[in-house]
């Protein structure tokens, strides 16, 4: 569930969690497919990021990732118990940008 900022929200979004004001009252609630006009109200809100539903990005580019994972697999050689490993986090790694 990744936190976006207001200026990059779209329609169609869904809230994951509730959009409340500073005193707890919920303005939106959890599961709220965001439209334009709605994006609208949340940006005059003042609120500057809200949470939304959908896998978070890692902070880190995944060419970075990829090249750490062989940095730290590199003293492993050979070994097969290791390439499998090797192989199935790069699969992860992999399917974290997709």
């Amino acid at each position: 569930m990744p936190k976006i900022p207001t200026e990059q929200l779209k329609p169609g979004m869904k809230l994951a969690r509730p959009l409340q004001n500073s005193s707890g009252m919920v303005l939106m609630a959890e599961g709220t497919e965001l439209t334009e006009a709605r994006i609208s109200k949340i940006e005059n809100m003042g609120v500057d990021s809200v949470y939304i539903d959908g896998p978070s990005r890692p902070a880190r580019p995944k060419e970075e990732l990829l090249l750490a994972l062989e940095e730290r697999f590199r003293k492993a050689g050979a070994s097969p118990p290791m390439a499998t490993i090797r192989k199935a986090v790069r699969e992860h790694i992999e399917a974290m940008y997709e």
